[in-house]
């Protein structure tokens, strides 16, 4: 994982000042840097374009990010910052402005939607883009409504884990367990397998937790449980060998994993997922990733995957 700064986007709205604590935490969890970036609106934009073409003497040199500046107040309040805190005025679009910066980061923190969005919307384009093509794992923090569903203590509570056992990139679960490590909390690592179709639908069954030790007396589970369970297990080891202190949780869940993931936001610090399938070299996202994200209760970190040269694929 990337030891860069923690980058904050921010636009202003209350969505993405949520997020800023969010990463400002982060930042001191990790005892990493802080960067605050904000994307200028277009007409800010325009502006500052044509300030510096006019070079009008009487002008400061520099354009004056009014947002910037309120965040810099803002967070002259907070009780603890990091060592280092940077501040960034952008320019371009919102995604590739973030991708850019992107490229050296630890990880990316946004809202779920900014000053744009409709009041119903669940997540917004710029979030959406970001965490599809971004080259540092995105973090998306969800606005108000969506998080009034979360428990009380959730931001303390486990770290949960989207794994496909054969398939999920390493650097998915290795994420998620240096995010547990860092908190000194729990990772549940939620897998789904494949069930034939059956006349009798089981609605809201409550899926199990699995330790490692109950896979040694046989149990009562189904075969394919039971085999996603070892598959979970054997992919796991390494994560267990190289931090011994996390506790882990496993869970195995028929037919979609999308469901329990959300079902489980609601009282985990962070939900961890991959962006998408590795074998599928698409900028499109994975539906359990857009699944999540739009629906979580809770932060949900987009981890893309790696090629073999330790690049996202599309990155140059």
């Amino acid at each position: 994982m990337s030891n860069g700064l923690v980058i904050a986007a921010v636009d202003g709205s209350e969505h993405s000042l949520k997020a800023l604590e969010w990463a400002r935490t982060e930042a001191l969890r990790h005892g990493a840097g802080l960067m605050v970036a904000h994307v200028l609106s277009d007409s800010s934009q325009l502006y500052a374009g044509r300030r510096s073409s006019l070079h009008d003497r009487a002008e400061p040199d520099a354009f004056v990010d009014p947002v910037a500046e309120n965040l810099r107040a803002l967070l002259a309040r907070a009780p603890e910052l990091p060592a280092e805190v940077r501040y960034e005025s952008l320019e371009g679009s919102v995604p590739e402005a973030l991708r850019v910066i992107g490229a050296e980061a630890r990880m990316l923190v946004m809202g779920s939607r900014g000053r744009g969005g409709f009041a119903t919307l669940l997540l917004g384009s710029n979030s959406r883009a970001v965490a599809t093509s971004a080259p540092c794992p995105v973090v998306v923090v969800p606005h108000e409504a969506r998080g009034a569903g979360a428990a009380e203590g959730a931001s303390s509570g486990r770290v949960v884990l989207g794994l496909h056992a054969a398939e999920t990139p390493d650097d998915v679960p290795d994420f998620a367990f240096a995010e547990a490590a860092a908190r000194g909390t729990a990772v549940q690592v939620v897998s789904a397998y494949a069930v034939p179709p059956s006349p009798v639908a089981l609605i809201d069954s409550p899926f199990a937790v699995i330790t490692p030790e109950g896979l040694a007396d046989g149990g009562d589970g189904v075969p394919a449980e039971r085999e996603m369970l070892r598959s979970q297990t054997e992919r796991l080891a390494p994560y267990r060998e190289r931090y011994p202190n996390v506790p882990v949780e496993q869970v195995a869940v028929p037919g979609d994993a999308a469901g329990s993931l959300v079902d489980a936001s609601r009282s985990a610090a962070l939900v961890v997922v991959g962006r998408h399938h590795p074998r599928v070299r698409s900028l499109l996202i994975g539906s359990v990733a857009n699944a999540v994200l739009q629906h979580a209760h809770g932060p949900v970190a987009v981890v893309p995957p790696l090629r073999d040269d330790g690049r996202p694929p599309g990155s140059p």
